[in-house]
């Protein structure tokens, strides 16, 4: 499953993110995390130290190797040079799974062990003082989105993404790549605003928004929450001692967390999980098109000197394999593309 956490700057968005992170590798669920906020603190949340955090290397300097890999033997797309962030697979394009060995992993991701279990962690890079002016951090971004669009997950394994602070997390299309969204919202009417924000655009999307309130208190907190977000919210998390220790550098094994904060991460496990009967492949790629579309007329097509409406591949539909591993429907098409598939042991893993 693809998780999303979203939430105002200082909800706790990263730091519940590292705790669910945590959470499913002491669950030895396999894991891509991701962090793609502008912050990059995820890798410290999950107990890097500084310079190892520092030391991560970033996705959208190895964009150039990421297009050619995922373009394969694509006969759509002309050159590595004319994909965009939006750019969709298509016949003969190479896709990413959760659990193998590749050039896009072993060039952008470092394991992480948590407890012992491995954790395939990937960042986008930080905002430099180069970027100031010159630059967007959306574009950062865009290798993550289009890594999320050529990657085909199946149930019980998790691609978790720390986004972006605030409603800059819906500045692309990337907020519909997510079979569920996590928005973390304190107690606060500060708090609850983001969610309507939040609401509000993922309304005509289809994006399934589950609110995880934190920084809870007490009884007159939760009850806040639920006037405010209704039927939306599922679940709360309030004080932690192993939290404060962690951030201290000096967390205890993770299965020494409070009892109460350990079920409000399996209650965002168990909601993910379901999201899985309801994962729409067809909605999932005729989204992925439209916003590429989108992107091709307004931007892309000046950019790069092409006409990326050809790159759509309209008799394919991404999902997951039917027969073997490697093995993907094309959908109405009704031709197959084989893209070979590694196993390995579990990881010991703007504008173009």
């Amino acid at each position: 499953m693809k998780i999303a956490f979203v939430g105002k700057g200082g909800s706790g968005k990263t730091t519940l993110s590292s705790l669910f992170i945590r959470h499913l590798a002491a669950d030895e669920a396999p894991v891509v995390a991701v962090d793609a906020d502008i912050n990059q603190h995820l890798g410290a949340a999950l107990g890097l130290a500084e310079d190892e955090a520092a030391a991560l290397p970033a996705l959208g300097a190895h964009l150039p190797l990421i297009k050619e890999y995922l373009r394969g033997s694509n006969p759509r797309i002309a050159s590595a040079e004319t994909m965009i962030k939006t750019t969709p697979p298509g016949r003969g394009s190479r896709l990413l799974r959760v659990t193998e060995d590749n050039p896009v992993y072993e060039a952008c991701a470092r394991t992480v062990l948590l407890d012992g279990e491995p954790v395939r962690l990937m960042a986008t890079g930080p905002f430099t003082e180069a970027d100031l002016g010159v630059a967007c951090y959306h574009s950062k971004v865009g290798a993550v989105e289009l890594c999320l669009n050529h990657l085909v997950d199946g149930p019980d394994e998790y691609v978790v993404v720390d986004m972006t602070a605030g409603s800059d997390s819906f500045a692309s299309g990337m907020f519909t790549r997510f079979d569920v969204t996590f928005l973390v919202a304190e107690p606060t009417r500060k708090g609850v605003s983001v969610y309507r924000q939040y609401k509000e655009y993922a309304r005509d999307f289809g994006v399934a928004l589950k609110v995880v309130g934190n920084k809870v208190q007490g009884p007159e907190d939760i009850e806040f929450l639920q006037d405010e977000v209704g039927e939306d919210l599922l679940v709360t998390v309030g004080h932690s001692d192993w939290v404060r220790a962690m951030e201290k550098g000096r967390p205890a094994s993770f299965e020494l967390l409070e009892a109460t904060n350990r079920f409000a991460l399996q209650a965002l496990q168990d909601a993910a999980d379901d999201s899985y009967a309801h994962r729409d492949w067809d909605r999932y790629t005729e989204q992925m098109v439209s916003f590429h579309l989108k992107n091709a007329e307004s931007w892309g097509n000046a950019k790069t000197g092409a006409d990326l409406a050809e790159q759509v591949d309209p008799g394919f539909v991404l999902r997951e394999g039917l027969d073997a591993p490697g093995t993907f429907d094309a959908g109405a098409g009704g031709e197959e593309i084989v893209s070979p598939r590694p196993q390995s042991p579990r990881p010991a893993p703007q504008p173009a």
